[in-house]
């Protein structure tokens, strides 16, 4: 844990522990920076979804500093700001594992703009942690402004420009692009399809004597068996595992399903599913559904006019012929590995085709659903367990002292209606509380930026 995450951890500690040591007498008052009071509380205990209502959460320095029954709960100045929640339930904020964080600068048709724009609407659905999976230049500049609070956006983790066949040309290439991005401060190492097996097992040789991370695709050459020996963190998509058992153009086996679920099992591998992205990539998505999605408006002309004009002019992943058969293994796939009990961690691979930053959220929820998997396993892949695989790096994922103020308030109850998601009543990220007004006011500003 960096030593920052250590003192804030601390500091909770210590704010706790004075909170239950002695009772507050009636004139004794404490300073918070926030306060949301008479809150239900959904959290997760041992994988279990934990429900508990008359909740008091306090906030300081970007932290969750005590969690207190209303009735224990300590008296506060008129310095900190009261938040009455009564009716209301608070939601760890959620984790887009495999997401597409923007340069900081003007690329292509995008306004310089077009960054700050999608890290806020990460935010305005809840999604308070990003895995960027694709650097670009001065993308690390965004992290460290987030981290300053120069930027708002939610926290970052940033893969490096790929390794794929179209970067790198030899083994000695791939090993001075492995030590170049640690020394440049990126997370983790983004694989994409076409590196060679060679050029594979120098990445991770190399990125395991460098203490880095490397997760994505599977490229053909490698395999899935391979790269799960040679320790790739995360598998992303399902395309890998498709095609291990060439079930990409036909109806995948129950021992098929076996073997992948025991292979991912044996080799404590985690997968980032992405079902809703890649249903509309490989053209299973109803092309007028897609259309009419209302948060496309939120994007600039150029990446609207691009998404719209897909299915003229489709990606190598496009199989319209067999895109239902694939579609359909994908999620027979995701049930079996939820049923086998391996490691899903949330993710949309926004923003993409289609796939709007927070909004994409939803999408894959219902995708996931879909599949056969209890809302609170989707809810817990996208907050406790996210935070457990950066627990190394950062305490964040759940609704207790010490962990990063990162939290969604929401009407209702997300294990048993999932659309309170969509109109969130506000959310805390990393300590700084943005209302229902507030978000609405910068959606409705982002959108009149972005009108034709």
């Amino acid at each position: 844990m960096k030593l920052t995450h250590l003192l804030a951890a601390a500091v909770a500690a210590l704010f706790l522990s004075a909170c239950n040591n002695a009772e507050p007498q009636s004139n004794e008052t404490r300073s918070a920076d926030y306060v949301i009071k008479n809150v239900t509380l959904v959290d997760w205990l041992k994988g279990e979804p934990n429900v508990i209502d008359q909740q008091t959460l306090v906030v300081n320095n970007g932290y969750i500093s005590g969690v207190f029954s209303n009735a224990e709960a300590p008296a506060f100045d008129d310095n900190t700001q009261i938040i009455d929640a009564e009716g209301q339930y608070v939601l760890p904020g959620m984790a887009e594992m495999h997401g597409h964080v923007p340069p900081a600068t003007d690329f292509g048709d995008f306004p310089k703009r077009y960054a700050d724009d999608m890290l806020f609407l990460y935010i305005a659905n809840g999604v308070t942690t990003v895995r960027g999976m694709l650097g670009y230049p001065h993308q690390l500049q965004l992290k460290s402004d987030i981290e300053s609070g120069k930027r708002l956006g939610p926290t970052l983790y940033l893969a490096g420009p790929s390794f794929s066949g179209n970067t790198i040309e030899s083994v000695e290439q791939v090993t001075e692009r492995v030590i170049a991005q640690r020394d440049e401060g990126w997370d983790l190492l983004k694989v994409h399809p076409g590196l060679t097996l060679e050029e594979y097992e120098a990445m991770a040789s190399t990125a395991r004597q460098a203490d880095m991370d490397f997760a994505g695709h599977v490229p053909a050459e490698v395999g899935l068996k391979r790269a799960m020996e040679a320790g790739q963190r995360t598998i992303d998509h399902l395309d890998g595992y498709l095609a291990y058992v060439d079930a990409m153009n036909r109806e995948i086996t129950q021992d098929e399903l076996d073997l992948l679920v025991a292979m991912t099992l044996e080799h404590d591998v985690a997968v980032v599913p992405t079902q809703a992205l890649w249903k509309t990539l490989i053209g299973a998505a109803n092309p007028n559904k897609l259309k009419d999605y209302p948060e496309i408006q939120l994007v600039p002309t150029a990446v609207r006019e691009g998404w719209l004009n897909y299915y003229n002019n489709p990606s190598s992943y496009f199989n319209q012929e067999q895109a239902q058969v694939q579609q359909e293994n994908r999620q027979k796939l995701l049930h079996a590995l939820h049923e086998g009990g391996a490691e899903i961690i949330f993710g949309t691979d926004a923003p993409q085709l289609f796939s709007v930053p927070g909004y994409s959220v939803h999408h894959e929820i219902r995708l996931m659903s879909e599949a056969g998997i209890p809302m609170a396993d989707i809810l817990r892949s996208a907050t406790v367990v996210a935070g457990d695989y950066f627990s190394e790096q950062d305490t964040f994922g759940r609704v207790a002292a010490g962990h990063r103020a990162d939290f969604i308030l929401l009407k209702d109850n997300p294990l048993e209606n999932p659309d309170t998601l969509r109109e969130n009543q506000g959310v805390m990220v990393r300590g700084q509380w943005l209302s229902r007004g507030a978000i609405d006011k910068k959606v409705e500003e982002i959108r009149a930026a972005y009108a034709q």
